[in-house]
């Protein structure tokens, strides 16, 4: 099981006695791990977006400054709880299909940034700083299905881009206001809209997207016989 403690990024020597691992480290009734709960709570119900320290502050009914005693501000807050969000994510069993546990690991992901809407904002921009162990996961599957060196990190970027930079439309319904007048090829297309739904869009991207890299590891593997 993996220690809170790190993922909760306590400071050190403060919550061990007699070398064994304690509870967390309280402020009168508060602890960190209920600050970085509350936290997950704001961005699964309200978005990243609505999430500050006053209202984190609220969310605890505790008075505005107590949540500094465990983070500074609020980007130490966010890697926090991209931390947290992040942390039960598990590697597929090896020795399968490659591209099958490839899918298990993207919608893992997936669904915690479904489930905490923002975050993929987040990770965007810390990924290499904080949560290299994602990194590690994708990048040890392209490995062991037999992408080179620079192909694995081609294959990661493509997934990277794909996975975090759509996290912010992954919601939404695509809408056309006034399908009138549209030009035949969007009109043919468009009548399908009421359809389809977010998660027919992720479905179709993802396995187009671990498609075409069994279609780059084919192309690869001429060049490496």
């Amino acid at each position: 099981m993996t220690d809170k403690s790190v993922i909760l990024g306590r400071p050190a020597g403060r919550n061990t006695a007699g070398g064994a691992p304690v509870s967390g480290p309280t402020h009168g009734n508060l602890s960190e791990e209920e600050i970085v709960a509350a936290a997950l709570r704001v961005v699964h119900e309200d978005g990243l977006d609505k999430l500050s320290m006053r209202r984190l502050s609220r969310e605890l009914g505790v008075s505005a400054m107590a949540p500094y005693y465990y983070v500074s501000d609020k980007r130490e807050l966010l890697d926090l709880v991209a931390t947290a969000a992040l942390a039960d994510i598990t590697a597929p069993d090896s020795g399968g299909d490659w591209q099958a546990r490839l899918r298990t690991l993207i919608d893992q992901i997936d669904d915690r940034l479904a489930r905490y809407p923002g975050l993929g904002e987040v990770l965007l921009e810390q990924m290499l700083r904080k949560q290299r162990h994602l990194i590690e996961l994708v990048m040890e599957i392209l490995f062991d299905a037999g992408f080179s060196e620079r192909n694995v990190l081609l294959a990661y970027v493509a997934i990277h881009t794909y996975l975090f930079g759509r996290s912010g439309i992954a919601d939404q319904e695509p809408t056309i206001p006034d399908r009138t007048g549209l030009p035949e090829a969007i009109a043919r297309a468009a009548r399908h809209l009421d359809g389809v739904h977010a998660q027919d869009f992720y479905r179709f991207g993802v396995e187009t997207l671990i498609s075409g890299l069994g279609v780059q590891l084919d192309r690869q593997r001429p060049a490496n016989a």
